[in-house]
């Protein structure tokens, strides 16, 4: 058709919906780490990327061969692309995929395995740096200049919070200064229930040139199936959208001419090549999708919808043009929405909880002060991207002013903040405060022990399912492991140091490329109960052979180094495991007569007070809510039994805890 119109895009992403990955922090250390391997190779000194498949191809190769992906590809190339577009965005890697001065400063931070905070804002190191990367990413959005993440901190340091749907279907369309000013408007509007995110997005959609031709083309054109693909604006090819002619046809003759054909209605948006497209149409016009249903009640089982009601062509064309839009636009944004979040949460100062997204508290003062200076940066581009540079240089509103920072924090409270040091106790308090509300919400014992039950049976899926998918299952473990032990310990205790695990805004665990979390170490004060002394709680997936070999010797070092470091403490250890290997418990029952030294040989302790348990007795514990004055009694009763190794866990760990049961 000569009047051929083309789609233009109406909405920005971060990445591509092409690569997605749970352990994203992982994901992208370890592929950074790989990409500076590969670069350093003889061979691939200078190598141009651009243009050059055979050389892409080998990097996927490289990948595979370090068991970063698994299997083949059937373009290696454009996987290999895949895997590094998202990185090149953000300015960790350069149009060439070689490591930019940010990329380098990323990987210094995962090699050290360092990501304490260092900044004001206080946020791990990695993360303040993809904030500052993110800060500076620019999408281009038909001709104009778009920075997402800026974007959405001016947004929502207007309307305080978004929504998930507002999150997915709005924000993405503020593309210009106009637009983001109307979908503010319109985000305040619709809570008063005045107008809906679907309104919304066909107000953006039909203020486009193309959309708005492409309507005015089917109002005035002979119907065919040419025309029908044509005001599809189908992003990719016209052809794909040849099933809405027959869609088009028999709805006109639903309306029009009464024909009793719902069920051949059904049938045509089953052949809508987009799932999430045709999955829209059947919901919007069907009150039931049994086929049974459909056949017997036929045009009755049709909901009551605008466009059944058109009484001339033209309203019906109007109405079906907007619903075709309307779906597709929804089903673009909605792919968009998990990597969006993913990105936007590598930040760390980003909250997903409760169907909202919000600022972390520090962050979220930050912002508010700087806020309408936001919208002046919002929509240029800078040279900056590769450069890792501090705030104030990326521009100089961006420049965090401490005095206004602690004040709007302290505002915020309802409380003084005059430094650095108060406002970190703030601030802990406040975390405390989401991660009991986290655990009432998330983590009550009756999923503790799902969970348990999970790792027992090693089903990973629903251990992501009921957790997260940004870390991998053992540090999940030591994560639930932790909560479960603070449950047990009445919640008192500092458990978010204890866990010493890397954790996301919402509180969720995530795992680094270095791995190698530390061990939960647990301070207790003296009670009526037991008297001050240090809990090692050493964690493992680990079973059979595999467990002996690879933790007997870890588990006591760890207890042996502590003691020796801390001579004064009165310290312990309780290994946790789903299977205990019986030579394993053999081992630990030995070393309360064993010697260990440090690495000179010039210092040593006699005897380690290693406790094992396996998941099974923890979760008879959390069921019938034993708190820790019980375990620990029950556990030094146990370490001072003689008894042999297979024995002394039946008849003291597994039958004194059943006893709790009775």
């Amino acid at each position: 058709m000569a009047n051929e119109i083309a789609f233009k895009s109406y909405c920005w992403a971060i990445g591509t919906t092409s690569y997605r990955t749970d352990k994203f922090n992982m994901s992208i250390e370890r592929q950074m780490i790989l990409l500076k391997e590969f670069r350093n190779l003889p061979d691939n000194k200078g190598k141009l990327w651009t243009g050059n498949n055979t050389f892409q191809a080998e990097y996927f190769e490289f990948l595979k061969d370090k068991k970063f992906v698994k299997g083949d590809a059937p373009r290696p190339d454009k996987d290999a692309r895949e895997k590094t577009s998202g990185l090149r965005d953000i300015g960790l890697l350069d149009d060439e995929r070689n490591i930019t001065a940010a990329g380098e400063a990323l990987i210094a931070i995962a090699e050290t395995e360092d990501f304490s905070s260092d900044n004001l804002l206080e946020i791990p190191k990695d993360s303040y740096l993809y904030f500052k990367q993110l800060l500076k990413t620019s999408n281009g959005v038909d001709g104009k200049t778009v920075r997402p993440f800026v974007v959405f901190l001016y947004v929502i340091s207007k309307v305080g919070f978004l929504t998930y749907d507002e999150f997915t279907y709005l924000l993405p369309l503020c593309v210009d200064r106009e637009t983001t000013y109307k979908v503010i408007d319109c985000v305040i509007s619709s809570r008063s229930g005045s107008m809906n995110y679907e309104d919304i997005i066909l107000s953006v959609l039909m203020e486009m040139e193309n959309y708005k031709k492409a309507l005015f083309l089917l109002q005035e054109r002979e119907i065919t199936e040419e025309l029908i693909c044509n005001i599809g604006l189908n992003r990719k090819s016209a052809r794909y959208d040849k099933p809405y002619y027959i869609l088009y046809t028999i709805l006109k003759d639903i309306v029009f001419s009464k024909a009793d054909v719902a069920l051949k209605l059904y049938e045509a948006t089953k052949k809508l090549t987009n799932s999430k497209v045709s999955s829209a149409w059947r919901k919007y016009f069907f009150s039931s999708n049994a086929r049974s249903v459909i056949t017997k009640m036929g045009l009755a089982v049709l909901n009551n919808v605008p466009i059944l009601k058109a009484e001339s062509e033209k309203e019906f064309n109007e109405e079906f043009f907007k619903i075709m839009h309307l779906f597709k636009a929804k089903a673009t944004l909605s792919d968009y929405f998990d990597l969006n979040r993913r990105y936007f949460k590598v930040t760390d100062v980003v909250i997903f909880e409760d169907d909202k997204v919000k600022l972390d508290m520090l962050p979220k003062c930050y912002i508010e002060n700087i806020a309408d200076e936001l919208i002046d940066i919002a929509f240029e581009k800078t040279d900056l991207l590769s450069e890792n540079v501090e705030l104030e240089d990326i521009h100089p509103c961006l420049a965090i002013d401490t005095d206004k920072l602690y004040k709007k924090l302290g505002k915020a409270l309802g409380k003084s903040v005059f430094d650095k040091k108060s406002a970190r106790k703030f601030i802990r308090d406040e975390r405390y405060a989401r991660f009991n509300k986290l655990i009432d919400d998330k983590f009550d014992t009756d999923t503790l022990i799902t969970l348990f039950n999970h790792f027992e049976s090693r089903d990973d899926d629903g251990i992501r399912n009921l957790v997260t998918d940004n870390a991998d299952i053992p540090t999940i473990f030591e994560y639930i492991l932790g909560i479960a032990w603070y449950v047990i310990s009445d919640r008192t205790g500092d458990v978010l140091e204890y866990m010493n695990l890397s954790l996301e805004a919402d509180l969720l665990p995530k795992t680094h490329a270095g791995g190698g979390a530390a061990d939960i170490v647990w301070k207790y004060e003296k009670t009526a109960w037991y008297p001050k002394h240090t809990l090692l709680i050493e964690a493992t997936l680990a079973d059979g052979s595999n467990q002996r070999r690879m933790e007997m010797e870890p588990v006591s070092r760890h207890l042996g180094e502590y003691r020796i470091a801390n001579p004064q403490d009165e310290a312990y250890c309780v290994f946790v495991t789903t299977y205990l290997n019986v030579n394993v418990i053999s081992d630990f029952r030995a070393r309360r007569y064993m010697e260990y030294y440090n690495t000179a040989g010039t210092t040593h302790i006699t005897g380690m007070k290693i406790l094992p348990i396996q998941t099974s007795e923890l979760k008879t514990l959390l069921k019938f809510d034993v708190r820790y004055p019980q375990i620990y009694r029950m556990l030094d009763k146990a370490y001072y039994s003689s008894e042999a190794p297979k024995e002394w866990y039946e008849n003291n760990i597994v039958k004194e805890t059943s006893l709790y049961g009775v």
